[in-house]
């Protein structure tokens, strides 16, 4: 993994969702330099085993897979508002997860303001959302976008 500290606008958001963890449990905020045009999709699933760590292999891969599934993809060209996309989300599945990594904090317009600040930089682009889970207790959301040579992705399981 090629990550580095996160640029200041990303402080509030590893204040509030936390730094890079292998934790398995809660939430983790990754930055990763990428060069453009590069596949998102193997970095951010590396991204979520590094994050489940351990839990990985204790549970195996197909458990951690079961519920990864695209919830969620930016259009090209829609104003970006990253909380009312979030809210938005309709997959049966993960209707409520995405309040819960809204309301995960005590300061809910802090967390807004957070999310809004790196995910809907005009220069984020390639947003995605996915669902994530052990196929039984946890279940969660992982956020991946790409600006300019740089991959931010905040990952979310609870229980």
């Amino acid at each position: 993994m090629n990550s580095s500290s996160p640029p200041p606008d990303y402080t509030d958001l590893v204040t509030l969702y936390g730094a890079p963890s292998q934790a398995g449990f809660g939430s983790a905020v990754f930055d990763e330099i990428i060069e453009p045009g590069t596949d998102l999709e193997p970095i951010v699933l590396q991204y979520y085993r590094h994050f489940v760590g351990k839990l990985w292999e204790q549970y195996g891969a197909d458990a951690w897979m079961s519920t990864w599934k695209p919830v969620y993809v930016r259009p090209d060209g829609r104003q970006p508002d990253i909380v009312a996309e979030l809210k938005a989300i309709a997959a049966p599945a993960a209707h409520y997860v995405p309040i819960l990594l809204l309301d995960e904090t005590d300061d809910h317009a802090r967390a807004q303001q957070a999310l809004a600040a790196v995910f809907d930089d005009p220069q984020m682009t390639d947003l995605r959302v996915y669902m994530i889970g052990d196929g039984a207790a946890l279940f969660g959301l992982l956020l991946a976008g790409y600006r300019p040579n740089k991959m931010t992705i905040l990952i979310s399981l609870l229980d």
